[in-house]
């Protein structure tokens, strides 16, 4: 008996009593963001097809828990396809600050990564990462789907290893 008089937990020679599950909250936590990501596209240009492709039944996106938000605030993942101009560097910027913490963005495609063949011109952004931070390039000249889904795991390899304190951005 224990003190209060409930029966005190006993633990086999191997560890805890079955059923008994052992974890921290911030593993729980992040599981569960990893497992349930809402995402929204932006897609701009040819890398929006292959992520279409993405999500429908061929590749599903669901099975990884990944539902299409079309409201910024619904969201909490950006997925940034094609090449980003200075005029829609601004709408970018807009959506990615309506987004509750923690939200993340996945630049797709080499226009996305770094401007693609259109580097240096006057009105393209070398990069979606100067206007908003970026946290998996998935690289291509378009990506296929599954260079896509090989970045949404890597993401959910990141989620899993974040803390509970939210970044300072």
């Amino acid at each position: 008996m224990g003190v209060s008089g409930a029966p005190a937990a006993v633990a086999t020679e191997t560890g805890p009593m079955p059923g008994i599950v052992l974890t921290n909250l911030r593993k729980v936590i992040n599981w569960s963001r990893k497992s349930s990501l809402w995402y929204m596209l932006f897609g701009i240009a040819c890398c929006a097809i292959e992520m279409m492709a993405t999500g429908a039944s061929r590749y599903d996106f669901d099975r990884f828990g990944m539902i299409f938000r079309a409201s910024p605030r619904q969201a909490d993942l950006m997925i940034v396809a094609g090449t980003v101009n200075e005029k829609m560097a601004d709408v970018v910027k807009r959506l990615y600050d309506q987004m509750a913490e923690p939200r993340w963005v996945i630049a797709m495609g080499v226009c996305a990564v770094n401007g693609g063949p259109y580097w240096g011109s006057y009105n393209v952004v070398d990069g979606v990462d100067l206007v908003v931070p970026v946290d998996v390039y998935v690289p291509g000249c378009p990506p296929r789907p599954e260079a896509l889904l090989h970045g949404v795991l890597k993401l959910q390899e990141k989620i899993q290893r974040e803390g509970l304190a939210l970044p300072v951005r």
